[in-house]
């Protein structure tokens, strides 16, 4: 494998609001050179915001119920989004925060960063946990339908179990900050 991987050459397809689409040609490790179609994605951060203490009993954290139509109906999920340009992962959290739920974190904390499905896109996930939580007005952007669903840990679980939460980077939250962040 004598060969250096990467972009051989690149075409953009298209150039949307949220999404590009590219057609690139790739050298791949042994070598030899193939198509791969690629969506670019500014990539996103995902609050779990704790209304309670997040590391005593229970503790009650906040979900937003949101018109998504991909999934063709609501979805509960933890409040996420996009960064404006210039803005790092905390800021667009702290600002996600605001817009989806009116809420404030007095203490925001990164947990985790990764890869959404990085066999088509480059979109990259920020996971932070956010307490000391004041609320104030929503700042809905205009195409976002959201209601805020305060639940307990206990309760957000059984819904990841049951398949009642189906977003699967709520999911990852959730049974993250239980696992790893709520116990001390």
């Amino acid at each position: 494998m004598s060969e250096a991987t990467g972009t051989v050459s690149s075409e953009r397809i298209f150039e949307g609001r949220v999404v590009t689409l590219n057609v690139d040609q790739v050298r791949f490790p042994d070598g030899r050179v193939g198509t791969q179609e690629i969506i670019r994605h500014s990539g996103a951060s995902v609050v779990v915001p704790f209304l309670s203490d997040p590391h005593g009993g229970d503790p009650q954290l906040l979900l937003v119920r949101q018109y998504r139509y991909a999934a063709d109906g609501y979805l509960y999920e933890l409040p996420a989004g996009r960064p404006n340009p210039g803005e790092t992962p905390a800021e667009c959290a702290a600002r996600e925060l605001r817009e989806e739920t009116g809420c404030v974190a007095e203490h925001l904390e990164p947990l985790l960063s990764g890869y959404t499905t990085p066999g088509f896109t480059d979109e990259k996930l920020h996971l932070f946990a956010a307490h000391g939580i004041s609320r104030h007005e929503t700042q809905f952007d205009p195409d976002e339908f959201v209601e805020a669903y305060p639940v307990t840990m206990s309760r957000a679980l059984e819904m990841v179990r049951s398949g009642e939460i189906e977003d699967l980077k709520t999911s990852l939250g959730i049974l993250f900050v239980a696992g790893f962040y709520c116990r001390g």
